[in-house]
């Protein structure tokens, strides 16, 4: 083919438009790939969004009122004494508040991990082993996870008293390491993201089975591991029933229980809503930034099952 013919004009009108016509940007693809959302929808979500933050509102508007103020004026307009109550809920029997808060720490914190270990411990072999009954195993580990925790905390009294352990930093933090959801969630998570053609390598490099566990399978379930910690660490963190049944000491109590005394006396002394109101309010901020600093695992996470898609 000659040149003059390879530089001559095409003479299909699609084909000259098309290369006349500007290539798309990254961003107008974006736009154009991007269903808009219809008003409805975005409407929903609005009144979803108003609904769960409008109680936060009026705890932040109420925790900066006085005792006086709490009844008598408007709910959302805001005070003054906010610092001030929060001086006097940390003088509360020479600071009380802040021992239930290190107490719940203590069993939310150490509750939490010693449930995840044990969830992913238990997930992998019931996801990656196979022996008599496992099975059964599964289906009463189902079974388990319709049970309501409440159901369970008499009987775990009973049992604790049996071996006096009652009214002890042991009686919250032993009935909550067995989570049978969070068994259920690491089986689950355990066999979608660990390669069986990886364990078999390690065994055939000579590495034990518990080796394996915490160098090679562990790893691998990261991000749902860090899913199953923060579902534990939220539900120990707002646990009532089981902290009120074992405990008796107050100096053992944890912010829920703490919390529900000072409700009952301000029966008697109007003043003490004010200072539950603050404890109730500060009591959520740990748990904010704890998903605050986990969520990035999960970004991790949907991202790494993008690709693998």
């Amino acid at each position: 083919m000659s040149r003059s013919a390879l530089e001559a004009p095409s003479s299909d009108p699609t084909i000259a438009a098309s290369a006349s016509a500007p290539a798309p940007t990254p961003t107008s693809r974006s736009l154009l790939g991007r269903p808009k959302a219809s008003p409805l929808s975005t409407t929903i979500l609005i009144l979803g969004a108003v609904y769960c933050l409008f109680p936060v509102l009026w705890v932040v508007m109420a925790a900066s009122k006085d005792g006086g103020e709490l009844f008598s004026t408007f709910t959302l307009a805001p005070s003054g004494n906010f610092f001030n109550n929060i001086v006097e809920l940390s003088q509360y029997r020479g600071g009380l508040y802040w021992r239930w808060m290190l107490n719940t720490a203590l069993y939310a914190g150490v509750g939490a991990l010693a449930s995840t270990w044990v969830s992913a411990i238990a997930g992998y072999v019931l996801a990656k082993f196979t022996f008599p009954g496992k099975s059964t195993v599964f289906t009463v580990l189902l079974m388990g996870v319709l049970v309501p925790g409440v159901i369970l905390a008499i009987p775990q009294y009973f049992l604790m008293a049996q071996i006096g352990l009652t009214n002890t930093y042991w009686s919250v933090l032993l009935p909550q390491i067995i989570s049978p959801y969070g068994i259920y969630l690491s089986r689950i998570y355990a066999a979608g993201s660990v390669p069986t053609e990886v364990i078999e390598a390690a065994r055939t490099e000579g590495a034990r089975e518990f080796s394996i566990f915490n160098r090679v399978a562990l790893p691998m379930m990261g991000p749902g591991l860090v899913t199953i910690f923060l579902f534990q660490f939220v539900a120990i963190w707002n646990n009532f029933m089981l902290p009120y049944i074992m405990l008796g000491d107050d100096k053992l109590f944890p912010i829920t229980v703490g919390l529900s005394g000072l409700l009952n006396q301000g029966a008697s002394v109007p003043s003490m809503y004010t200072l539950v109101i603050m404890g109730a309010l500060l009591s959520i901020i740990p748990l904010i930034a704890m998903f605050l600093l986990l969520q990035r695992f999960w970004k991790v996470d949907l991202a790494a099952g993008a690709v693998k898609a």
